[in-house]
């Protein structure tokens, strides 16, 4: 099978939100639920919350940012990737590629050149996952995490 992203949806909501990775890694990401909460309260248009599914069965949860104002002031957008919430069972299988993989085709397909993420910094972090995959660390912290950037 191929992995496939589906938007959130009243229908499938519930599953949505009971996806939770490894326990070791939730100081590093958000819970779906906050994701999908922060989503509601930005314009339309700027958070784009997914699920990552594989077959019928829901495998995690991306949400990527899209021409977000970066400083608030106006004078910097950007988009990326906000939230990787892959499944505690079904990590190391891909899915974490693919979502990165189909942030970067949609970014692309709205005319952005680049794909940013953050993550926490430490051995325990996401960092190198983010590095293998080819992203650079731009010297810039958000919030405490590193920026990274992708070149599209």
């Amino acid at each position: 099978m191929t992995p496939r992203l589906e938007p959130v949806t009243p229908r499938n909501f519930d599953t949505a939100v009971a996806i939770s990775v490894h326990p070791a890694q939730e100081h590093a990401v958000s819970p779906v639920m906050q994701s999908l909460a922060e989503a509601y309260v930005h314009p339309t248009g700027v958070a784009w919350p997914r699920l990552i599914m594989e077959g019928d069965r829901a495998v995690g949860f991306l949400m990527a940012f899209l021409d977000i104002d970066w400083h608030g002031d106006g004078s910097l957008h950007r988009s990326g990737l906000w939230r990787l919430n892959i499944a505690a069972g079904e990590q190391g299988r891909g899915y974490g590629r693919f979502a990165v993989d189909r942030v970067a085709a949609e970014i692309r397909r709205r005319g952005g050149q680049e794909l940013y993420v953050t993550w926490h910094p430490g051995a325990d972090g996401p960092e190198e996952f983010y590095l293998r995959l080819g992203f650079e660390r731009n010297g810039e912290t958000s919030g405490g995490q590193t920026v990274g950037v992708l070149s599209l």
